[in-house]
């Protein structure tokens, strides 16, 4: 498939780059597979829609506050958006005006800290840099939420909240799973008290997963890698969920790239506890081992989700859903509306 194959035209004012006034007051376009029809329903409705007896399995991964402002030696502005620690000192950074920067560069941040340009990393604009101090502390406390850049707008406090999941556990992501946005508390009690399963996870969400496919043919795109992280009591839950063959619903496409992550490295056909990395590509023609639904919001064109989407519902029948939702005025991306993908 080309990669123009997963290309649309949204309007601009479909681009959420604000979030509903209240968290879980958005739509909700429901695709039944088995009769390829479509559904609109408000976000609260889940708790009817939700099949019996399922499980659902949501990525509590927390956003890390991983964009820091960075003075040059020469008292220009540089952004850092902190992507992967690599040990104490050194981290995997997106520098900005990254072509300026180059190896042996030095910068001064808050409170005395020092930053050094000391390699080049492996993706285009990415550099390890090293820091004479860096915690989770200074982060939170001097760092800004990592938007995504089409929200074309810098990060207020209100993002501290919004962009981050109410279930959010261990921070490590440079960006937020953003299909479990939606979710509230009283929901999930909702869901409890109708015997629906919950389960949690943790995929480190990178950049790479919003960023376009550049490569013309759609199977030539080399995959980010991401680290995941599966509990004992988890690996239970959705094991069990497997052998009695019932629903499991992935939260987001990150929660989906995890379960069939670890399906395909398991020696046995059953999900194992630990830690490891996903750097799996799901397109059309990509056949499910776990997961048999899909929450998730309205992703960008030519994205990798895009084609995960496609592979779980049909390409037709995403095109198709997608088309309608443009013409019905869903919201799209981050803070958009969302999709629930069923048998």
């Amino acid at each position: 498939m080309k990669t123009s194959d997963f290309d649309f035209i949204l309007p601009a004012h479909l681009i959420a780059s604000e979030p509903s006034l209240v968290r879980g007051e958005d739509r909700l376009m429901v695709l039944h597979r088995h009769n390829q029809s479509v559904a609109h329903h408000n976000f609260k409705e889940i708790v009817d829609l939700i099949p019996d007896h399922a499980l659902l399995v949501f990525n509590d991964s927390k956003v890390r506050k991983a964009r820091l402002m960075a003075q040059s030696e020469h008292g220009a502005s540089v952004e850092f958006l902190l992507l992967e620690p690599q040990d104490a000192h050194h981290w995997l950074v997106l520098v900005s005006k990254a072509k300026r920067q180059k190896v042996g560069k030095s910068y001064q941040l808050p409170e005395g800290v020092q930053a050094k340009i000391v390699g080049d990393g492996e993706s285009e604009g990415t550099k390890i840099v090293y820091f004479s101090y860096l915690t989770e502390s200074y982060i939170e406390r001097y760092g800004a939420m990592p938007l995504p850049p089409y929200m074309q707008r810098q990060a207020q406090d209100a993002d501290d909240e919004r962009y981050q999941t109410i279930y959010a556990q261990r921070v490590g992501s440079a960006a937020a799973p953003t299909a479990g946005l939606h979710f509230t508390q009283d929901i999930l009690d909702k869901l409890r008290a109708r015997g629906i399963e919950q389960a949690f996870v943790t995929l480190h969400v990178g950049l790479g997963t919003f960023a376009p496919v550049r490569s013309e043919i759609l199977t030539d795109h080399v995959m980010h890698t991401e680290p995941y992280h599966i509990s004992e009591a988890s690996a239970r839950q959705i094991n069990q969920a497997m052998a009695e063959k019932r629903p499991i619903i992935a939260i987001g496409t990150t929660s989906c790239r995890l379960l069939e992550s670890a399906m395909q490295r398991s020696p046995d056909g059953t999900i194992h506890a630990g830690d490891a990395k996903s750097n799996i590509f799901i397109y059309p023609g990509y056949q499910f081992r776990c997961i048999t639904g899909l929450f998730t919001n309205f992703h960008t064109p030519k994205s990798t989700l895009l084609a995960l989407v496609s592979a779980l519902a049909g390409y037709d029948f995403i095109r198709k859903s997608y088309q309608e939702a443009i013409a019905q005025e869903y919201r799209f991306f981050s803070y958009g509306d969302a999709m629930l993908i069923l048998p």
